[in-house]
């Protein structure tokens, strides 16, 4: 669908409060499940865009915003024993709605939605929160859906994975997907995308809670 002009000021500051509202799931267990790694894959940005702020619907003040369903990702960045990681640089980069990425090398990049920005950072706040608007994850040729995450503190990469679409059916069938065989591991990357209650736009919300497991603090 085409995304209606959305005040991007409004979107930063709603994604925020909806992250503060998420509870992590097993926050007070011992040991948090920590999130699985999965490749970086061929397809991070040969050329950062312009704007690579964490709303990937507009660029720069651009009128016209990308096309797609709309989602508010947030998420937490924490340690294995449930305590944010503050400060913890978050990168995402997907394809467009057309499946294209924002690379020289990608299928269908003639196609590409100049209008989305396919890449997006954000920092993480004093209790681990990050937010992004973009769309809902479409298939890439010989892919499941899906949003490559790298997470990065002291200027090291500390985490590189992908974020699924829990419930599709094509995670069965992936590859890369396939490689990982503890259940635990696998559901720890699987998110629900739920309809945002009163948007009057079909936006959807998906909440990616991210545990690490060695830092640079932890040595």
């Amino acid at each position: 669908m085409n995304i209606s002009t959305f005040n991007r000021r409004q979107a930063l500051t709603a994604g925020i409060a909806a992250s503060a509202m998420m509870t992590t799931r097993g926050l007070f267990a011992e040991q948090l499940v920590q999130t699985a790694a999965m490749t970086e894959g061929p397809f991070y940005p040969d050329k950062l865009p312009l704007d690579t702020d964490n709303d990937l619907l507009v660029i720069n003040d651009a009128i016209t915003p990308a096309v797609g369903e709309i989602t508010h990702l947030t998420g937490k960045v924490l340690t294995a024993s449930g305590s944010p990681v503050r400060n913890a640089y978050v990168e995402i980069w997907q394809v467009d709605n057309q499946g294209a990425y924002l690379h020289t090398g990608s299928s269908n990049r003639e196609r590409r939605d100049g209008n989305f920005q396919g890449y997006g950072r954000f920092l993480t706040d004093s209790a681990g929160r990050y937010y992004f608007r973009t769309i809902k994850p479409v298939p890439y040729p010989g892919r499941t859906p899906h949003i490559h995450f790298a997470v990065s503190q002291s200027g090291k990469r500390v985490l590189t994975t992908q974020m699924l679409i829990a419930g599709e059916k094509q995670n069965d069938t992936d590859g890369l997907v396939k490689r990982i065989r503890d259940p635990e591991a696998l559901k720890s990357i699987l998110v629900d995308f739920k309809p945002m209650a009163e948007s009057t736009l079909g936006e959807l919300t998906a909440n990616f809670d991210i545990v690490l497991g060695k830092t640079p603090k932890d040595g």
